[in-house]
């Protein structure tokens, strides 16, 4: 199938199709913001120290969070693909899914955990990916606790 549009306005409409700070990613924010902020988690936005720049990087958890674009990231690909009929397309979310695999591979054996969520569950259901993340952060918080106890019990004993 041939593109509609010239090489140059195929460059200029693709150029405006942002990676960063897309409305789902502001809107999980948003949401981090004013649910776990105030509950003392710190985070930091496309963290370039990590392979993959994770939308929101839980740091201190080692907790990288990913939300991915439902046709970017190919949900649903498998049907989906019956219907791209332009190999390019074919191509860029193929390599776009196997770039996630490896993305998270590398992250877990570096220790971090990774939770990648899809846009359309995060419009349809924000409590749930809040639930979801912080179940990730929770055994983290438990593990430090646990860590402050051990250690307040090893001063009581010198």
């Amino acid at each position: 199938m041939t593109d509609i549009f010239s090489k140059s306005k195929r460059s200029e409409v693709m150029s405006l199709i942002k990676g960063k700070n897309t409305k789902p990613e502001l809107a999980l924010r948003k949401l981090l913001s004013s649910t776990l902020y105030p509950r003392g988690y710190r985070y930091r936005i496309h963290y370039k120290k990590v392979i993959g720049s994770p939308d929101v990087a839980f740091v201190g958890q080692k907790l990288a969070v990913f939300v991915d674009g439902t046709f970017w990231h190919g949900y649903d690909f498998k049907k989906r693909k019956l219907k791209l009929t332009d190999e390019f397309w074919l191509a860029k979310i193929t390599r776009n899914i196997a770039r996630d695999k490896k993305v998270n591979r590398t992250l877990k054996k570096s220790g971090w955990r990774v939770a990648r969520f899809w846009e359309h569950d995060l419009k349809k259901n924000p409590e749930r990916i809040l639930r979801e993340i912080e179940k990730h952060l929770e055994p983290e918080k438990k593990q430090n606790r646990e860590q402050v106890r051990i250690q307040g019990r090893k001063q009581d004993r010198s």
